[in-house]
C-alpha cells in the first residue's frame, strides 16, 4: 500500500525526520515532542544530538492521534484511553487466533466488543454536552 502522506520518492518502511512528518500532517514539531511526552508508545528512534527519526508504525500511530485530538474532540486522556482499548482488543483478536486449546471442556475464549472510536466519540460528545447544561442551571 503505497501511501501518499510522502511523495518523496522513499519507500514506505524509510525513516522519517521530525521535519518531513510535520509538514506531512500539517503539524508543528513541538506538538510531535509533547505528544511523545503524552503517549508512551510513541517512541521514535533517536540518534545524535537528539534527531528524532520516525518509522511509518510511529507516523500511523501520530495520525490516529491527530485525529482523535484534532477531529474526534478527543482530550489527550481520552485519546490514551482509546488507543489502549485499541490495543487490548486488537491484542484479544491475536489471543483468539492463537493455538487451539487442548482441553475440549474448557470454556471458548472471551472475544472483546468490537470498537467503534466514532460511536465513543458520539457518546463521549453526549456525556460532555450533558455536563455543560447541568452546569449552566
Amino acid at each position: 500500500m503505497k501511501d501518499d502522506l510522502f511523495p518523496d520518492g522513499k519507500t514506505d518502511e524509510a525513516l522519517r525526520t521530525i521535519g518531513e512528518v510535520c509538514r506531512a500532517l500539517d503539524l508543528k514539531p513541538h506538538v510531535l515532542r509533547y505528544w511523545e511526552q503524552q503517549f508512551p508508545e510513541l517512541q521514535p528512534l533517536k540518534r545524535s544530538g537528539g534527531r528524532r527519526y520516525y518509522r511509518p508504525e510511529d507516523v500511523r500511530l501520530l495520525k490516529r492521534i491527530d485525529d482523535l485530538l484534532n477531529r474526534q474532540g478527543y482530550t489527550i486522556r481520552g485519546a490514551r484511553v482509546a488507543l489502549s482499548l485499541a490495543r487490548k482488543t486488537a491484542a484479544g483478536a491475536a489471543e483468539s487466533t492463537g493455538p487451539a486449546r487442548t482441553h475440549a471442556a474448557a470454556e471458548p475464549p472471551l472475544s472483546p466488543a468490537p470498537f467503534d472510536t466514532q460511536q465513543l466519540a458520539e457518546r463521549l460528545r453526549q456525556i460532555r454536552n450533558t455536563l455543560a447544561a447541568a452546569l449552566t442551571r
